[in-house]
C-alpha cells in the first residue's frame, strides 16, 4: 500500500472516529458540562415563584429540574414578537414548565425544537381551508399558543402569565404546546407519541380512544366535565388538554378518569398527585 493511500485512510478514519465522537459521547458530555454549571439564585427564584410545588418535588427531581431548564435555556432560541422583549422571567417561566412535561423522561425529547416564539398577547395565524368542493380560502385565526412541526413553538406572553397564576385550572398554554411537541416525536400530531412498547400502544389505543370518544359525546350535549371540550377536536388536541388536566388537577383526573391518568402516569413516568397528596 503506498504511503498516499495509508494517509488516506488514516485521514478516513479520524474523520469517522470523529463523527462517531460528535454523534454518541459529545452530547452526553455537553450535557454534563452545562448541568455543573451554578444555577442563577435569580432563575431559583422564578422557578419557586411559578411552580409553587417545586419544594414538594424530590430532592433529586429538583436538581433534575434545574438542569433540564439550564440546557433547555441554552440550546433555545427565544424570539420576542410584535415588540415582545424577551428576558429571564419569560425564559425561566416557559422552560421549567417545558422541562416539567420530560422531568422522568430518558430519551433526549425537544431535539427537534429549535425556537421559542413569544408575542404580547393573543397573536394571528393564517390558513389555508379547503372546502367539500376543494375551493381554497384563507381563514385568520386568534391564537394563545401553537406548536410547529418545523421546530418552533409559539406563545402570547399574557396567557402564559395567566396559567402559571392559576396552576390548579387545568389550563396551561405551555403544558399543552409542549405536549404537542412530545406528541409530533412520532412523526405526526395524531395523538400517538412514542411509547415504550407494542403493548403499551395497545393499551394507550384503547383507553384514550375510549376517553376521546366520551369526550366528544359530552361535548355534543354540552355536559361540563373535568376535561376542556377543546379535546375533543381531534385526538392530538386531545392528548394535549389530558396532558394539561393531569398536570393541574392530578387528584381529579385520578379520581374521574383512572386508567386515562395512569397511561400518563406511565409515559410521563412521574406522578404529579404525589405532589399534592403524598399519601
Amino acid at each position: 500500500m503506498s504511503v498516499s493511500s495509508q494517509l488516506a485512510l488514516l485521514v478516513l478514519a479520524l474523520i469517522v472516529t470523529g463523527v462517531i465522537f460528535r454523534i454518541i459521547y459529545w452530547p452526553g458530555i455537553r450535557l454534563k458540562r452545562i448541568a455543573r454549571r451554578d444555577f442563577p439564585a435569580k432563575w431559583l427564584e422564578i422557578v419557586q415563584r411559578r411552580l409553587p410545588f417545586f419544594h414538594s418535588l424530590p430532592d433529586l427531581s429538583q436538581k433534575r429540574l434545574k438542569d433540564l431548564v439550564k440546557v433547555f435555556i441554552n440550546d433555545k432560541r427565544f424570539v420576542g414578537c410584535a415588540g415582545q422583549e424577551i428576558n429571564d422571567e419569560i425564559r425561566v417561566t416557559i422552560a421549567v414548565q417545558a422541562c416539567l412535561l420530560i422531568l422522568n423522561r430518558t430519551n433526549n425529547p425537544y431535539q427537534k425544537l429549535h425556537s421559542v416564539l413569544i408575542y404580547p398577547s393573543t397573536f394571528v395565524a393564517t390558513r389555508e381551508v379547503r372546502d367539500e368542493l376543494g375551493l381554497v380560502s384563507t381563514n385568520h385565526i386568534a391564537m394563545l399558543g401553537e406548536s410547529w412541526g418545523q421546530g418552533k413553538v409559539v406563545l402570547a406572553w399574557d396567557n402564559v402569565e395567566e396559567g402559571v397564576r392559576n396552576l390548579t385550572d387545568g389550563h396551561n398554554v405551555v403544558l399543552h404546546e409542549f405536549a404537542h411537541q412530545l406528541d409530533s416525536e412520532s412523526g405526526s400530531h395524531n395523538g400517538a407519541p412514542v411509547l415504550a412498547t407494542r403493548g403499551a400502544y395497545r393499551s394507550w389505543a384503547y383507553v384514550f380512544t375510549n376517553e376521546f370518544e366520551e369526550l366528544k359525546k359530552e361535548a355534543i350535549k354540552g355536559k361540563k366535565g373535568l376535561l376542556d371540550h377543546y379535546g375533543a377536536t381531534n385526538p392530538a388536541e386531545f392528548f394535549a388538554v389530558a396532558s394539561e388536566t393531569f398536570f393541574e388537577q392530578p387528584l381529579k383526573m385520578r379520581k374521574s378518569h383512572r386508567e386515562l391518568f395512569e397511561e400518563l402516569v406511565n409515559f410521563y413516568q412521574l406522578d404529579p398527585s404525589s405532589w399534592l397528596d403524598p399519601s
